[in-house]
């Protein structure tokens, strides 16, 4: 099992951000582009080569995020409409998520069995999240996974203050 940590920073215009691991090193560099469309986050790793891609899909109704691992879709995350509390869903080709992973506490399977767990951090200064992996191939997944999910959680949250 490896455990992994995503802390970003409350500040950080350039939505730049890393992945650590147990010991505090780099494993992962998240970074997005913040006045671009589509909007993307790019996910690479120590030798600066793109392992995921996160784009928000341009000109739909509501809200649609893809994630690509090693060049491939593996996942979509797509709001539906709903008039009180936000609802989103979840497509992933044998991938579920079985918890609350709209309070960051939840548990990735593939084909029945736990591949990841995932936990919010709390009492911390900005978004942190532990994040265990229990099977070593689906790592770049679970890690794209949790960054796509941050995203929609800031993009709802963006959304929600520009209508105040």
């Amino acid at each position: 099992m490896k455990e992994l940590y995503i802390k970003q920073k409350v500040f950080s215009l350039s939505g730049k951000f890393t992945v650590k691991d147990q010991q505090e090193n780099d494993v992962y560099v998240v970074e997005g582009s913040f006045m671009q469309i589509p909007k993307t986050f790019s996910i690479m790793n120590t030798a600066r080569e793109e392992v995921a891609l996160i784009t928000k899909k341009v000109l739909s109704f509501l809200p649609t995020f893809f994630v690509e691992v090693n060049g491939r879709e593996v996942l979509t995350i797509k709001k539906e409409f709903s008039f009180f509390k936000p609802k989103y869903t979840i497509d992933a080709v044998g991938i579920e998520v079985h918890g609350n992973w709209w309070d960051m506490d939840f548990n990735l399977l593939q084909d029945g069995e736990v591949v990841g767990r995932v936990s919010k951090e709390w009492f911390t200064w900005g978004d942190s999240y532990k994040v265990q992996v229990l099977d070593d191939a689906m790592e770049t997944i679970v890690i794209a996974l949790v960054v796509a999910i941050d995203c929609v959680k800031a993009d709802q949250a963006a959304s929600s203050a520009a209508t105040m």
